[in-house]
């Protein structure tokens, strides 16, 4: 949430100066980042909502939960990105190819973009410090994390800021050879590859929810955690049969066939099965939880081999 709220609150300030900035100048790769943080600041506003419709607990409409609605509003936040941010500035660097328009008072776009620099710096560094921290505990590299992480307000923070800074730097060299050389070709070729930048990202933050939203088995370090605490439990011999899929930002639906301990009655069955499932779903990780018996003979789960696919 705090990532959010940092990054809205500076693509705001960045917008509104970005815009005055175009009004003045006449830059169209100003203009181009104008519509970027735009875009960036109505996607920050779905990304808060995504956090907190997800967050609701679980009903009886609803039993593994909202989380998935944080990729639904981050799917909306993505086709803002690609609509507003790539298609204004591809289609403004277009026409200012071919018909370029005199642009001046340059030293307002570069105190402009610097301060907006540092904004979306800070806004970055957020991002980056939470996705450090994160990474370290999954044991894996900064993007990898990234990109696999059920996060998708994170993901989409990290992205838009890190292709903010890489716009930044895109949009400085276009104003800088347009007053170097007098020509606008420069310029309208920055606002092209800003939108060319933003199309690749929300491309990428797209195929990354629409994963989410259809479906996506945890990695195999969380599987086989989550099968070995199922063989801790007391009441379980072993598991035949394991399924867990991501249902919402670090939340998880879980499926498991078992055989429990001893030769005890029919009655007392769904009274254990019941407290195992309540001992697991009070996890805040553990949307829900659903145990059945193994069928007869079915072989038992390996705990050194947990991301058999062919076992959920």
């Amino acid at each position: 949430m705090l990532t959010v709220l940092v990054a809205l609150g500076a693509n705001l300030l960045i917008a509104v100066a970005k815009t005055v900035a175009a009004v003045l100048t006449g830059a169209a790769s100003m203009l181009a980042e104008a519509a970027h943080s735009w875009a960036d600041t109505g996607n920050e506003i779905f990304l808060f909502v995504a956090t907190r419709r997800s967050a609701r607990p679980r009903d009886a409409r609803h039993p593994t939960g909202y989380g998935r609605e944080a990729y639904v509003w981050s799917l909306f936040a993505a086709f803002g990105l690609f609509a507003v941010g790539a298609g204004v500035s591809i289609m403004h660097g277009v026409q200012e190819l071919f018909a370029p328009e005199p642009a001046g008072l340059f030293g307002v776009s570069y105190a402009v973009l610097g301060v907006a620099f540092v904004l979306e710096g800070v806004s970055f560094l957020q991002a980056l410090r939470q996705s450090r921290r994160r990474a370290r505990e999954s044991a894996k590299d900064v993007l990898e994390y990234v990109m696999d992480t059920s996060d998708p307000t994170l993901r989409a923070v990290f992205f838009e800021d890190a292709a903010a800074l890489i716009g930044l730097v895109i949009a400085f060299l276009g104003i800088l050879l347009h007053q170097l050389t007098g020509s606008a070709a420069p310029d309208a070729i920055g606002s092209i590859l800003v939108g060319v930048l933003l199309a690749v990202v929300a491309i990428v933050l797209i195929r990354q929810n629409r994963r989410f939203l259809v479906g996506v088995a945890v990695e195999p370090r969380v599987r086989a955690a989550a099968l070995q605490r199922l063989l801790e439990q007391t009441e379980i011999a072993q598991i035949t049969y394991l399924h867990i899929e991501y249902v919402g930002p670090g939340r998880v639906f879980v499926v498991a066939a078992v055989d429990l301990v001893g030769d005890i009655p029919e009655h007392a069955v769904a009274a254990q099965l019941n407290a195992v499932e309540d001992r697991l779903a009070a996890s805040p990780r553990v949307a829900w939880a659903v145990l059945t018996l193994s069928r007869p003979g079915a072989p038992a789960l390996d705990p050194a081999d947990p991301a058999d696919p062919l076992r959920g």
